[in-house]
């Protein structure tokens, strides 16, 4: 098959949008004929009718509506195409671990205060995977807790800490904690705290084992993970066993089970985050995001807290 012109592309998504030759010639700044010389030869390659005349206009086929979609795929490809080699105008794309934890909130929150920045927001599995990705140029930047026991971040690589984040245990109705309106650590000791999530080896892996090496505490990861809703569940109909989370992490859950979200403090266990990027990325945004996130930094000198030696 001959390849596509996305000139002829653009066109059909123009009438599509406009419903008529007319209207999507002017929009186009092309004249009429050129329109449907576009659509004709657009039809003849594709060997199928996009549109058929009618009294109002021009309407889509069953095939033509089929094409829309990959049409419109195809427009936006060509554009993150050329914003690629863009200076300046290429979006900022950083990696936030997961969509339900801290980092995506805070690059909501640089969102709301810088909307004229476009972004692209990725998750990737772990440090390693980011800071090869970062090295690489695939991404711009990461939130991750990078300075895990014996690393040395690779040459160019750069992180600052930027949000400590407390830690709460999440139980269901039945738990023995569940009235508590805060633990400290040292009362944990001799609960169950189900983790499965934890993978050994991760940067979340380590702060968790050096958590419960640090206050004596047991945390299990047996069993398979099947996600967060599935641990919730567990959870809520459990009268021994507890999780942790992280104050920012977004959770949403019937309302019947009833879990609790109990803040621990005296030591409170905080999870360092930091942003990672390369010292020599020029994108213009980058430096905005790091401003704000100097900016928004929260003042815990009040408070007690406790984070593994390593960060």
């Amino acid at each position: 098959m001959v390849g596509v012109d996305l000139d002829a592309v653009r066109t059909f998504v123009a009438v599509a949008d406009a419903g008529r030759f007319q209207d999507a010639a002017a929009e186009l700044s092309i004249t009429q004929q050129a329109v449907s010389k576009r659509i004709a030869t657009l039809e003849k390659i594709l060997g199928v009718r996009l549109f058929t005349r009618a009294p109002r206009g021009a309407q889509l086929t069953i095939d033509g509506q089929a094409f829309l979609p990959h049409a419109r795929d195809l427009l936006q490809a060509e554009a993150r195409a050329v914003a690629s080699v863009s200076p300046g105008r290429r979006a900022l794309r950083v990696d936030v671990i997961g969509r339900r934890l801290a980092p995506a909130t805070l690059m909501r929150g640089f969102h709301r205060a810088h909307p004229e920045v476009e972004l692209d927001v990725v998750t990737l599995f772990d440090a390693d995977a980011a800071i090869n990705a970062i090295r690489s140029g695939t991404i711009d930047a990461s939130f991750r807790a990078v300075t895990m026991p014996g690393r040395q971040l690779p040459d160019g690589i750069r992180a600052a800490r930027v949000f400590d984040e407390p830690i709460q245990l999440l139980t269901g109705p039945a738990h023995e904690l569940a009235a508590a309106r805060a633990v400290t650590p040292a009362e944990l000791v001799g609960h169950r705290i189900w983790m499965p999530g934890l993978v050994p080896g991760t940067e979340w892996g380590a702060y968790y084992g050096d958590l419960a090496a640090a206050f004596a505490l047991t945390i299990e990861i047996t069993g398979p993970d099947f996600g967060t809703e599935p641990l919730l569940d567990t959870i809520a109909d459990s009268r021994s066993l507890a999780t942790f989370v992280g104050e920012e992490t977004r959770l949403v859950w019937p309302a019947d089970h009833g879990l609790r979200r109990i803040a621990v403090r005296d030591p409170a266990p905080v999870y360092p985050h930091s942003l990672v990027w390369h010292r020599d990325n020029p994108h213009p945004a980058l430096a905005a995001l790091r401003d704000h996130l100097r900016s928004e930094q929260c003042d815990r000198s009040d408070t007690e807290t406790w984070t593994p030696a390593w960060a």
